[in-house]
């Protein structure tokens, strides 16, 4: 295969619809959303809320309004979200949860972006007239900033009994679920089943160029549909964003697994290279976080020296200091990340 022109590797964000992805889009028929008269959105949201294993579900535009309708139909001014403390909730959505929804959020230490039931049993507040009450517990599954990591089901099953023992609310980030299903094998109804909410992004590995679906209970959707309507993410004749997503959906999920191949060739590539430390031993999907600190060169050094060979990564800001990631997807092709690593090698050893 060819190389591409630019080499995006700084999130999976960057992908692209392909070719039958658009001829797809325009090819449909679409209709007035709000009036439910468009069957491509009224499709995708009943065929996500069946995945799910929900009773319904609602088209978005992006997947951190998925997040924060979701904490703000489920919690009440004052209350306290439990999540990793690398969670997107937390670290990358503006303090939406505080300006939004009027809640804390309680970050929670663990490896690899991922905590255990004995760790959300002693972050659930006691009951006090002078303490925030723990209201929802979140999951984000892959944890991006735990480098792609895949919650065990295992785990899963332990956070939901022990939230469920303590009265709280069980909410699903599954921005990168579907690269957890696609790894493990596991079924997306296995994963999600068991929470009150759940949603899948459409705009990263599976290359629509906008939305994500959010799926719960009926009466769960009616709210979350207000909420749609109050912060400006109602659309019209949104079917072919939603069409898409249904192409995606039939086209674009088990080809993630060529992404997190490739992510694997680059982590075993990046750690040959010197002073260079991956962040974890074994990539499970798609993100490949590394040091640099060893190279004597910043993040900020090397994705400028990149940038000026046709490579994209991320570096610094909220990766660290001296950390950088990158991100395989459908727009980078397995001669992309050899010419990545090329490119990579001779910077380093420049």
């Amino acid at each position: 295969m060819s190389v591409s022109a630019f080499i995006d590797l700084y999130s999976d964000t960057k992908s692209k619809p392909t070719k039958g992805m658009r001829e797809y889009m325009m090819s449909v028929e679409v209709g007035d959303e709000q009036k439910d008269e468009d069957n491509n959105v009224i499709d995708l949201c009943a065929r996500v809320a069946d995945m799910l294993g929900k009773e319904a579900a609602v088209f978005l535009p992006s997947g951190t309004m998925c997040n924060e309708i979701a904490l703000a139909v489920h919690c009440r001014p004052g209350d306290e979200i439990i999540a990793h403390e690398t969670a997107h909730v937390l670290v990358s959505e503006t303090g939406g949860p505080a300006a939004l929804s009027g809640v804390m959020v309680r970050g929670v230490r663990g490896r690899n972006g991922i905590f255990d039931g004995t760790m959300l049993k002693d972050a659930i507040r006691p009951e006090s007239r002078y303490l925030q009450q723990s209201r929802l517990v979140v999951v984000e599954q892959t944890s991006n900033f735990g480098g792609g990591t895949i919650w065990p089901l295992e785990t899963i099953s332990e956070v939901v009994s022990v939230a469920r023992s303590n009265g709280l609310i069980l909410h699903m980030d599954g921005a990168r679920l579907l690269n957890a299903v696609v790894a493990s094998g596991i079924s997306t109804k296995d994963y999600a089943g068991s929470f009150d909410t759940a949603w899948i992004d459409l705009s990263k590995g599976l290359g629509a160029p906008v939305g994500g679906v959010l799926a719960g209970s009926r009466d769960f959707i009616q709210q979350a549909w207000r909420l749609k309507q109050r912060w400006g993410g109602a659309m019209r004749q949104s079917g072919f964003l939603a069409a898409a997503g249904i192409y995606a959906l039939d086209h674009h999920v088990e080809r993630l697994a060529e992404d997190h191949q490739n992510a694997s060739i680059l982590a075993r590539g990046l750690s040959e290279l010197p002073g260079i430390k991956l962040a974890t031993i074994n990539v499970e999907t798609n993100i490949v976080f590394f040091d640099v600190a060893g190279t004597g060169r910043s993040p900020a050094e090397i994705t400028a020296a990149l940038k000026k060979k046709s490579v994209g990564m991320g570096g610094g800001g909220l990766f660290g200091p001296t950390a950088m990631r990158a991100v395989t997807h459908i727009g980078v092709t397995r001669a992309d990340i050899i010419a990545a690593l090329a490119a990579m090698r001779e910077i380093l050893n420049g």
